[in-house]
């Protein structure tokens, strides 16, 4: 169903998914592709990451995506040189032909994805054609759309997935018979991923899985922040124009299912004693003297029955459950639906973060979110803060409330596998 309530096959114009022609790395002129690539921008833990992305090799994505230097403008302004002289010197190049790209994702745990790459035309919320189910931060995007403005560009594709009718679609058919072919491309990342890309070049084909994806809306598995970044800038140029399409990567979930993974909680400057003393009272803590794995065992398990969360930072990790009725009914707002409510992330925002921590949600000098859990929990143990680790939200909780028109807290989820960012580019003078 669409945010109006109606069915999804009635969502007006549905998925409008157009060719363009790809800037891909060439890889006579890098080391090699995986050394290139790098996770989304948001995914890099900075600086640890960055620093070995960009040592890996000189022309590492990230100088493009998270460009360093003392000012946000001329952070940008480098971004935008680094990709003119990598036009330049043909490091990277536009492909001949526009045409849809095909992309693989495969594990060594036999999980395998693969979805289709193109520029969406973008849409308002009240179309009910692309589903947000995050808020978002101002700050990011405004970043992001200085560094759009600057490189002219869409640097990564975001994660979108939508419910199609498994492997009988027509798009999942074209997929399919693409990934029977040789690959432009193919590069295993140190993660153990391998990646492999097609192109569908054939505007009888392309035109067939256009028709396809108009009868579908979609949800944002993964960025917000750039989707609502492309809606900015779309409204400063005047249509028609390049900046009416973004970059995306749709994945259909009937087929290839994502991973639904937390995005924990770094506390900064928050030891984990005083985080515990303002729980005293207002919920139920346990200290577990176990490994990570068995601690996340404990909180799937305490998950099932309420809300609950781990915090972690003294060597330790502790339980925090069974909160106060009266505590939530006080601080969490009762204007939204039930599923909305009782999600551990509401309660993490409206009832620790803003009533009993006092930590604002986007103040990055108090608080970061890590999709990594293991790195949380060294980063809290490293600089003394406290780590607070969630569990997952299914798809269909999301994807339910994302129909409703209700978005969840900021940073609720991690879909994934994330597409390997550095593989396709998009320039939007090309």
């Amino acid at each position: 169903m669409n945010s109006a309530g109606h069915p999804e096959a009635t969502a007006r114009r549905g998925l409008e998914l157009t060719p363009f022609r790809g800037l891909r790395y060439d890889p006579d002129r890098v080391g090699s592709l995986a050394a290139v690539t790098s996770p989304p921008y948001d995914v890099v833990v900075r600086p640890d990451g960055l620093h070995q992305l960009q040592s890996n090799d000189p022309y590492n994505i990230v100088r493009l995506i998270l460009p360093q230097a003392t000012t946000p403008a001329e952070r940008n302004e480098q971004a935008a040189r680094t990709l003119r002289g990598w036009l330049a010197e043909g490091i990277l190049a536009a492909d001949a032909d526009p045409g849809l790209y095909v992309y693989e994702q495969q594990d060594g745990a036999g999980l395998l994805q693969r979805g289709i790459i193109g520029t969406l035309r973008l849409s308002e919320p009240s179309e009910g054609v692309v589903l947000p189910h995050e808020d978002v931060m101002p700050h990011v995007v405004a970043d992001r759309a200085a560094l759009m403005r600057a490189t002219s560009a869409n640097l990564e594709p975001l994660l979108l997935t939508y419910r199609g009718n498994g492997s009988e679609s027509v798009t999942t058919t074209a997929i399919e018979r693409a990934a029977e072919q040789p690959p432009l491309l193919a590069t295993t990342t140190e993660d153990g991923y391998r990646h492999r890309l097609w192109s569908i070049t054939d505007p009888a084909e392309v035109a067939r899985i256009q028709s396809d994806l108009t009868r579908h809306q979609a949800l944002i598995a993964d960025g917000h922040h750039r989707w609502a970044t492309y809606r900015r800038l779309r409204a400063e140029h005047p249509s028609p124009s390049p900046w009416d399409h973004g970059l995306v990567l749709l994945v259909d979930t009937a087929r290839y299912p994502l991973r639904v993974r937390a995005i924990h909680r770094l506390l900064h400057g928050i030891p984990v004693s005083r985080s515990l003393a303002l729980l005293d009272g207002l919920f139920r803590v346990r200290r577990l003297d176990v490994p990570l794995a068995e601690a996340l065992d404990t909180l799937a398990d305490a998950a099932c029955a309420g809300n609950a969360f781990l915090l972690a930072g003294d060597g330790a990790f502790h339980l925090v459950d069974r909160p106060d009725p009266d505590l939530l009914a006080r601080t969490v707002p009762q204007d939204h639906p039930t599923a909305w409510r009782t999600l551990d992330a509401t309660v993490l925002h409206a009832t620790l973060l803003a009533h009993v921590w006092h930590i604002p949600e986007d103040d990055p000098a108090r608080i970061a979110y890590i999709h990594d859990t293991a790195a949380t929990v060294e980063k809290a143990e490293r600089d003394g803060g406290t780590a607070v680790l969630m569990h997952p939200v299914r798809e269909e909780v999301v994807r339910d409330l994302a129909r409703q028109g209700v978005t969840m807290p900021r940073k609720s989820t991690s879909f994934g596998p994330k597409p390997a960012s550095g593989l396709v580019l998009r320039a939007l003078d090309v």
